[in-house]
C-alpha cells in the first residue's frame, strides 16, 4: 500500500478549500452507487479517464462527497480525509487508479454508515445468471481470473473491481459501480480474446488505462446487477499443495478478516468499521458458497480449476433443490 489516510476536521478542510480556490481545476460528478462524487483535479488526462471510467451524475445534483487532487512542491504524497464532510484531499497522487479507488471508498465509507450498503473490492460476474465473485489480496490473480471467466457467451461483467451489497433475505444483491474498466495493457498477453480491447485503449503512465469491454464482447456483455451465489477466495502458496477447496463460514471469515477484506482502500479503520465490516461479511459468506483456489498453476490451469468449482457447486445445487 502507497499512502496512508490522515483525517482531518472541518475546520482544516475550510482552510485548503480557500488555500486551492484558485486553483484551474477540471471538475466531474460521478454517481457511484447512488453517491454524487465530484473530483477536482488539475490534471486533463486524469479528468478523462475520471469521464470514461464513472457514470455521470446530473450536474443539478449537489455533491455528497468531494476529491481535490493538487500538485505541492516539498511535499511528499499525502491523503487527508475530513470524514464529516466526506471531503479528501489528495496531494501530489500521479496514478489514477488509486484516485478512483479513493472516490469509491469515499462512497463505500458513506453508504455503510448511512444506508446499510456494503462494499467488497473483488470482481463480479454473472454466468448465465448465477453471480460469481473473486475476491483476493494483491498480486494473487483477481483481475486475470475474472477476465479469464469472461471469455465465453454466457458471461456478463458486473465489475472487474468493487461492487455494492444490499443483503436481503435471499441471496446478496449486487451492484456494479463503474461504467468502464480499468485495465493493464498486459492482459490480452494473458488471454489473447482482449488484444483488439486493448489496441482501442489509451494507456497512462503506468501502464493502465480505461477499455470499455463492450466492444470486444458485445453490447450485452455487462449488467448492472445479480444476485450473489458463490464466492472465490484467492491465495497463492506454493507451499500449499491444495489447489481447491471448500471453505466453511469460520474459514471463510478468517480468510477476510485477516486479508484485510482484501481492501487497501478504506478510508477508515477503527474498531466500530471492523465490526460493521465483519458482521457484513459473516453475512455475505453465510448465503454463499465459498471456495478457496491456490493460483500457483499457470493462469489457464487456475481458470479451469475455478470454472470446475463453479459447477460442480452448481450441479450439487441443482440435486439439492
Amino acid at each position: 500500500m502507497g499512502y496512508l489516510v490522515k483525517e482531518i476536521g472541518p475546520e482544516d478542510t475550510a482552510i485548503l478549500r480557500r488555500k486551492y480556490e484558485s486553483r484551474k481545476f477540471h471538475s466531474g460528478k460521478a454517481d457511484i452507487s447512488g453517491i454524487c462524487v465530484k473530483l477536482y483535479t488539475e490534471e486533463h488526462q486524469v479528468m478523462d479517464m475520471w469521464v470514461d471510467n464513472f457514470y455521470a451524475m446530473s450536474t443539478s445534483v449537489k455533491s455528497h462527497a468531494r476529491i481535490i487532487s493538487v500538485k505541492e512542491e516539498d511535499r511528499g504524497m499525502e491523503v487527508l480525509y475530513d470524514r464529516s464532510t466526506f471531503t479528501v484531499f489528495l496531494i501530489n497522487f500521479d496514478y489514477y487508479g488509486w484516485i478512483k479507488s479513493i472516490a469509491l471508498a469515499v462512497a463505500a465509507d458513506l453508504l455503510e454508515d448511512s444506508h446499510s450498503i456494503h462494499s467488497v473490492h473483488g470482481a463480479a460476474i454473472d454466468l448465465d445468471g448465477v453471480g460469481v465473485t473473486l475476491i483476493a489480496p494483491s498480486k494473487t490473480g483477481k483481475t486475470t481470473q475474472s477476465w479469464g471467466l469472461l471469455r465465453t457467451g454466457d458471461s456478463r461483467l458486473i465489475t472487474d473491481d468493487w461492487y455494492f451489497v444490499r443483503l436481503t433475505s435471499g441471496r446478496p444483491f449486487v451492484t456494479g459501480s463503474e461504467k468502464n474498466c480499468y485495465i493493464d495493457a498486459d492482459i490480452g498477453d494473458v488471454w489473447p480474446e482482449f488484444k483488439p480491447l486493448v489496441s482501442t485503449t489509451k494507456f497512462d503512465n503506468k501502464g493502465r488505462g480505461i477499455a470499455n469491454i463492450r466492444w470486444v464482447t458485445g453490447i450485452d456483455s455487462v449488467t448492472a446487477t445479480t444476485s450473489m451465489r458463490h464466492v472465490i477466495l484467492l491465495k497463492r502458496d506454493r507451499e500449499d499443495e491444495r489447489i481447491v477447496r471448500k471453505l466453511d463460514l469460520d474459514e471463510a471469515l478468517e480468510y477476510i478478516v485477516s486479508n484485510d477484506f482484501c481492501n487497501p482502500h478504506q478510508m477508515v479503520r477503527d474498531e466500530r468499521k471492523l465490526r460493521i465490516r465483519t458482521d457484513f461479511f459473516r453475512e455475505f459468506f453465510g448465503k454463499c458458497t465459498v471456495f478457496l483456489v491456490n493460483t500457483t498453476g499457470s493462469p489457464e490451469q487456475t481458470q479451469m480449476s475455478i470454472r470446475k468449482a463453479i459447477n460442480e457447486a452448481e450441479c450439487g445445487r441443482v440435486c439439492e433443490v
